[in-house]
This record gives structure tokens, C-alpha cells and sequence, in this order.
């Protein structure tokens, strides 16, 4: 009689960075690179959204526009513009 053996399954495939802005509110995500331009660059670096960083998507206004982001314990309004240059990766 033969016994079946496992075969371990291949790992699952690593999930790209999406921007911020594709986040569905609830969500959370980690900071994985911030790539917007020189001033809004060091300023969302200033706000917290260094990588690594985990954070959480709170609301999106009733227009959609700006969304409401949770990180190091506070909160932050950010336009949609803004946030699609800070890529995450969801979890």
C-alpha cells in the first residue's frame, strides 16, 4: 500500500505596490515608497509616510476626495492626488 506525501506548495506570488488611493476605506497597508516630487516628498516624509509605516484607511469623504489615513496614532486628510504617489502594499 502506498502512502501519499505532501508536496509543499510554491510560495504565493509577492503582491506589487498599489497606490494609496486604490485602498478601500477599512483597509490597512504598509508604506512601502513615496514617489512623489521634492516638496511633496519630504513633506508626506515630515506627515509620517516613511516606508514601513503601517496605516489604516479610515473614510473617504462624501465626494470621495480627500481620504482619511491613520498612522502613529493620528489622523490624516489627504487629497487622492496626493495620496496615489505613496505606494503600499495591502495586508
Amino acid at each position: 500500500m502506498k502512502v501519499a506525501t505532501k508536496v509543499p506548495l510554491p510560495p504565493a506570488p509577492p503582491v506589487p505596490p498599489t497606490g494609496l488611493d486604490r485602498i478601500a476605506p477599512g483597509s490597512r497597508a504598509i508604506v512601502k515608497v513615496i514617489a512623489a516630487e521634492n516638496g511633496a516628498r519630504r513633506r508626506l516624509l515630515e506627515m509620517g509616510f516613511v516606508p514601513g509605516t503601517s496605516l489604516r484607511v479610515v473614510r473617504l469623504a462624501p465626494l470621495g476626495d480627500p481620504m482619511q489615513i491613520e498612522l502613529h496614532g493620528y489622523h490624516v486628510s489627504l487629497r487622492l492626488s496626493e495620496a496615489r504617489t505613496i505606494l503600499v502594499e495591502p495586508v
